[in-house]
Order: structure tokens, then sequence, then C-alpha cells
């Protein structure tokens, strides 16, 4: 298919165990978007295949228009509609930063679209605001793994460095949903002293472990008493899954991806009885599941230009 911009995204697990809001990693499943036309201002047409097809293939609907949008009302600027095709092969609602995906698509549509002299800060900050917190869409944009601190206005951000070829990330997938905003309800308003105690050291030793490649530290590192503890409760098999997973002495930590219901472990070694523990875990609490067996260094957005979009955009001003 001819397009006018590819871009590619990848998927994310974020809230990476004790790291509620702020730590989040990029990982080797990707969505595809294309841009095939150039369309008046405020038309647009969606094919979407794959994941959600038949929900996103609305224009209404589809977060990439939105977050389009949103971003040329950031930046003051007016824009082409456009069509746009969609392969979606990051789960929805699965922990998997599908929605931050199409932030991130969305914003850099803008940017290629209305010309916008925006730097890499700037766009990260307009994804941020359209998506409510960095710790999915940082890892989305810039890949790997990252580190990010939003306070509302102003976004810090630290790339660590990546994971060793002999360390993937196994993830299971239930075939069951948890919507963003059940597992926020799920949160208490107010937690104990000492589990804000516990969490701030286990953060801060996650992050130190890999930075230093201390990876048999990963496992306290990850332990979390802020947020999974709650959420686990959301989904079938969430209260002994971790317990299983852990057990196993190929993996070196487990955590739930995003807000769940997938789950995330940090293998070195043999996948396989990971992943087996995990799937049976789901399938004896009546849910069918997938996983897949992925990179945790992953690239972040990729943007391919066709050779004849300039000449087409510069046509269609004219034309307006």
């Amino acid at each position: 298919m001819n397009a006018l911009i590819t871009l590619r995204v990848p998927a994310t697990s974020a809230n990476l165990g004790s790291g509620f809001d702020t730590i989040g990693m990029a990982v080797s499943l990707y969505n595809i978007f294309k841009v095939t036309e150039l369309l008046p201002e405020g038309e647009y047409r969606v094919e979407a295949l794959g994941e959600g097809s038949r929900e996103l293939s609305s224009p209404k609907a589809n977060l990439v228009v939105k977050a389009y949008e949103e971003t040329c009302k950031r930046w003051n600027v007016t824009g082409p509609g456009f069509a746009l095709w969609c392969h979606n092969i990051i789960p929805l609602c699965r922990g998997l930063g599908s929605s931050a995906g199409a932030v991130v698509a969305g914003v850099l549509i803008a940017k290629y679209l209305t010309g916008y002299d925006a730097d890499d800060d700037e766009l990260l900050r307009a994804m941020t605001v359209i998506e409510g917190h960095p710790d999915n869409v940082a890892p989305c944009f810039l890949g790997g793994m990252v580190v990010s601190c939003w306070d509302g206005k102003e976004l810090r951000y630290v790339n660590l460095p990546p994971l060793p070829p002999e360390v993937l990330c196994v993830v299971a997938v239930p075939d069951e949903r948890v919507k963003t905003s059940d597992a926020r309800n799920a949160l208490p308003k107010e937690v104990p002293f000492a589990d804000a105690v516990f969490n701030v050291g286990r953060a801060a030793l996650l992050t130190a472990a890999w930075a230093t490649g201390k990876w048999d530290y990963l496992k306290w590192g990850m332990d979390d008493r802020l947020h999974q503890q709650y959420r686990s409760k959301l989904f079938s098999g969430g209260d002994v899954i971790f317990s299983r997973v852990e057990a196993l002495p190929e993996c070196l930590s487990v955590a739930i991806s995003g807000s769940g219901p997938s789950v995330i472990a940090l293998v070195k070694g043999s996948t396989q009885r990971v992943a087996e523990a995990m799937c049976r875990t789901f399938t004896e609490h009546g849910v069918r599941s997938q996983f897949f067996v992925l990179d945790g260094s992953a690239q972040g957005a990729r943007v391919d230009v066709d050779m004849e979009f300039p000449r087409l955009l510069e046509e269609y001003r004219r034309c307006r």
C-alpha cells in the first residue's frame, strides 16, 4: 500500500513493578499507521485491521485522529484531514500501551502535516498532556526503558541502558479486559507510610540495578505495595500468578503490565516454563490466553516519509 507517511510504534509495559506512573519500557510488538491521502481540513477516513478493527474504523472513536486534532489545537495550527490505514497488533485494554501508541502516532502526524517546529521535548510533552502521564508514551516514543516525572507542566525523563540480549520479556495476555478507569478506581486514596517508604526503596533499587546491570536485584526492585496488590484482584488468576512465576529459576522478576490484565516477566534463559506457568494459571481460572516472547529494548516510534510527500503537502496548501 502506498503511503505518504508510515509510522511504527511499539507496545509498552508501564507502571513497571515499583515504578507506578513513572517507569515503563518499550517491547517489540508494533502497530503500523499509514497516512495514505490528504483530505480537506476536518475530514478523515479510517481503515483499521487487526485488534479493535470494528470500533477503531470510526474516525470519531480513533485515538490517532483525536490526538492529531488536540495537538493542532495545542500548537494553534491547522492541518489537513487525512486517510488513515491502521494495522493494530497490540492488544486493546490489556496493559500494553495501545492507547499510548495511538497518541504518539497522532502527535507525530500533526508535526509532519502542519510543519510545526517541535523538538523531542515538546513532542513528548504534547503526548503526555493527552495521555495524562508519561510512563507509557515516553518509552513508546523514545524506545527502551524510561524513567519519567511529570508535574502537570514540566517533564523530566532518563533513558536507562538496554537489557542484555539474554534477558527477554514473556508477556501473557488473558482474554479479558481491564479498563484503565477501573484500574485507577481500585487504588486506595491513601496508603500507609510504611508502604510508601517500601516503594521508594524498591523503585530506587530497580533503577540503580537496571543502570548497573545487577539483574539479580530485579525481584526486589520490582516488588510493590502501591498498586499491584489491588489491581491483581481485577483479573482472573491475578492472586496466584506472581508467586508461581517468581518461583521459577529463569524468572528475574514479574509484574502487572500497565494496569493489567497482562502480566510481564523478565526471563534469563529458557522462556518456555515461564510462558507455560502463566498461561496454565489463566486456563485454571477459566480464561483463555496467549503469550509473546519479546525484546525489552525495543526501538521507539519510527517515521518514514515518502519522497512525494513534501510536494503533495505544498500542493494541498496552495489549493486551500
